[in-house]
């Protein structure tokens, strides 16, 4: 039996160092703006902006997760953790899949009161906030599309964060739509359009999420597939006891027995199997236990 391992230490460590200064500069465009927000909100009476400000606390709570997660899974993993500590990133995406769900829930029912009772909205100030808002969330967002989007350590803070880009687009008509007729209504609607992004973002976090933790082969990569792809390669009679799932995103691992004919050569099957599993399906994590094939079956006569 061996196992190889496809780890590149020095470049995952170079991308490490990259991701945390993404993170970092879209964590302080978040944070400053959300201050100013909050203020902007209070005294406009704007429950889009208000939703909008409690979302981005939750941006630069997803954000400072991240970046704790990124420098926790850099570390050893130790005798216990076999695996290292990969698996945190999965951890961080669900919980910001499952604070976009709340989240989403909370804002819908305050929403809904303010449709029945509207209040007050200063929508000039409202259009004013939410333009700077745009353009924040852009920058943040653009600098958050250079990071590693296959973790979902990272996927989880930027849809927090283009989440949180389309708030602020809806909140930006709705400042207009009340400028220009009276409509205070259009804040609680324009509340409603980012719960519902709210929810649609935080669902697909934790679909992904829960894909990996119950060790579901990765998407596009069906195990029959795999398996067929491994048993056409010469001397190789049957494979079988075939696994294959995440680690995290990006990060597939396989294990299988495979038998080959009695006169082949073992361990240059199994390095061609590796080489194929590596170049067609980008698995450079597997465990293989090649023997050779029986040439008939043990029979006990009496």
């Amino acid at each position: 039996m061996t196992s190889t391992h496809g780890a590149a230490g020095h470049t995952h460590g170079m991308n490490a160092d990259a991701d945390r200064r993404y993170l970092s500069i879209a964590f302080l465009l978040i944070v400053g703006f959300m201050a100013f927000e909050v203020v902007a909100g209070i005294l406009a009476h704007s429950l889009a902006l208000l939703s909008d400000a409690a979302h981005m606390l939750t941006d630069a709570g997803a954000l400072a997760l991240s970046l704790v997660v990124l420098r926790y899974v850099q570390r050893p993993g130790g005798e216990a953790l076999t695996y290292g500590r990969q698996r945190a990133e999965v951890l961080s995406g669900q919980a910001n899949g499952a604070v976009l769900l709340v989240l989403g829930l909370l804002v819908i029912y305050e929403s809904i009161s303010r449709l029945i009772t509207p209040p007050d909205v200063a929508g000039l100030a409202v259009t004013i906030v939410a333009a700077a808002g745009v353009i924040v969330n852009l920058a943040a967002a653009w600098v958050m599309a250079k990071a590693n989007r296959q973790s979902l350590n990272i996927e989880g803070s930027f849809q927090h964060i283009v989440t949180d880009l389309y708030a602020f687009l809806g909140t930006l008509i709705a400042g207009i739509v009340i400028m220009v007729t009276g409509f205070d209504r259009a804040d609680a609607i324009a509340s409603l359009v980012v719960a519902g992004l709210m929810l649609r973002s935080g669902f697909d976090l934790q679909r992904k999420a829960i894909r990996v933790l119950l060790e579901s082969a990765p998407a596009g990569m069906p195990p029959a597939k795999v398996g067929m792809a491994m048993a056409e390669i010469r001397h190789v009679k049957e494979v079988h006891d075939l696994h294959v799932w995440e680690l995290a995103p990006g990060h597939p691992i396989l294990t299988a027995h495979v038998l080959v004919a009695q006169d082949a050569d073992c361990h240059a099957i199994r390095r061609e199997i590796e080489r194929m599993l590596r170049d067609r399906f980008t698995i450079g994590h597997t465990t293989l236990q090649v023997d050779h094939a029986q040439s008939q079956l043990l029979s006990i006569q009496r």
